[in-house]
């Protein structure tokens, strides 16, 4: 019986050990800070229907691509606008013929819920700083970020931009755009209208008109180095059941999945 035991054990030893389970496929995807709420939605009916794993950073379009630049891992880039595309598109970091424009969006004036603003109209000769009073105008970073590139185009073409600039107060995303208003630390701002929508604390008193800034447009690619997984990902994105995620959240979907 000792023999036997003996044996056993012997064989247990030199037997290998049992494989871990199999970890769940992952793709990490860099998005614009404004597409969080709808995004994480989508990421999770993407996980529940294919089984790989989503991980999203969100931040400015110009950060991200700065990162992926730096070398940061990523398999999926969505820019909230064409520039940030185009210069991780010339940097070779993204896949050739992955590149879809996938939403559109639109630039609102926010205050905050409990604010005496009324609706305004916003047309040529709009005098924002002047409806910001002793205040502020929230904006993410004019320079650099999406929204903030838009919001400047729009104030320049508007006529408002010189008395406006003075009074920025300039965020390095637009959710913190978003934040300085709901916070109450500025009595009104400038950014996208999903962000207001998804805002309890601020209300929107002013759409900007088409035509004051370039389309809002969100591109979308695989990277240079993407995992298998994201074609899968691009498709499901240009899907039906993406399509109305991203539809409630208040952005327009011009991808479709026949799109290459």
């Amino acid at each position: 019986m000792l023999k036997i035991l003996s044996a056993a054990l012997a064989f247990l030893a030199l037997a290998p050990a049992p494989r871990p389970a199999q970890a769940q496929d992952t793709l990490t995807v860099f998005a614009a800070a404004s597409m969080k709420n709808a995004l994480d939605d989508a990421n999770a009916a993407f996980s529940k229907a294919s089984g790989v794993k989503v991980t999203a950073s969100y931040a400015a379009s110009s950060a991200l691509a700065k990162q992926m630049e730096s070398g940061a891992p990523a398999d999926v880039f969505i820019s909230a606008d064409l520039k940030w595309m185009d210069y991780v598109g010339d940097k070779k970091l993204i896949k050739e013929g992955t590149r879809t424009n996938l939403l559109g969006n639109r630039l609102v004036l926010i205050a905050g819920k409990d604010s005496k603003i009324g609706a305004i109209t916003i047309e040529q000769g709009f005098d924002i700083a002047k409806l910001a009073g002793n205040g502020r105008i929230a904006v993410a970073d004019v320079k650099a970020v999406p929204a903030g590139l838009y919001a400047k185009a729009a104030l320049e073409k508007l006529g408002a931009w010189q008395a406006a600039e003075p009074k920025l107060a300039m965020a390095e995303n637009v959710r913190a755009t978003l934040a300085f208003v709901a916070r109450g630390e500025t009595p009104i701002g400038i950014v996208y209208e999903t962000d207001a929508k998804v805002e309890p604390n601020v209300r929107i008193v002013a759409t900007f008109p088409d035509g004051s800034y370039p389309p809002v447009t969100y591109p979308v690619a695989a990277t240079a180095n993407a995992k298998a997984d994201a074609v899968k990902y691009l498709t499901f994105l240009r899907g039906p059941e993406a399509k109305a995620i991203f539809e409630k959240y208040g952005f327009s979907v011009l991808a479709s999945a026949k799109a290459s």
